[in-house]
């Protein structure tokens, strides 16, 4: 079995070069997202599989921010689940140009090296002020 504490070290180093294929290689074909409540990004319930993650979050941060980051702080292995406490850093990509700095922990459940579920916790309000949207869950 992969290391899964390996595998997310990867896929974030992977972020951080603007490459997402080593994220994408180790979500499941079922894979559920779920972006923080009300977080911009934020549906109402889960993105379901890689292309609903790419197309629901990926592209629209790479949108709405200029050099978005992903700083980890650590990484903990707790079995089958690895949590990451890190924060985000980056620019409003809008005319206000307002910053990004907000703590963040992601959650990853992992089932035979891949990824299989998802969930983030962040500061919702700051995405809010900073992006200028407020989430509308489906």
């Amino acid at each position: 079995m992969a290391d899964n504490t390996a595998l997310i070290k990867e896929a974030y180093d992977g972020f951080a070069r603007g490459d997402l294929a080593p994220l994408l290689g180790i979500l499941d074909d079922d894979v559920e997202w779920f972006e923080a409540e009300h977080v911009t990004y934020w549906h109402g319930g889960a993105y379901r599989g890689p292309q609903a993650v790419v197309e629901g979050v990926l592209v629209p941060i790479a949108q709405d921010f200029e050099n978005f980051s992903i700083n980890v702080r650590r990484i903990l292995s707790c079995g089958d689940t690895v949590v990451v406490e890190a924060r985000y850093t980056a620019t409003s990509a809008t005319a206000s140009g307002k910053p990004l700095d907000a703590q963040v922990t992601h959650i990853f459940d992992f089932v035979n090296g891949k990824i299989m579920r998802f969930q983030q916790y962040t500061d919702t309000w700051q995405f809010a002020q900073v992006t200028g949207v407020e989430p509308s869950p489906s």
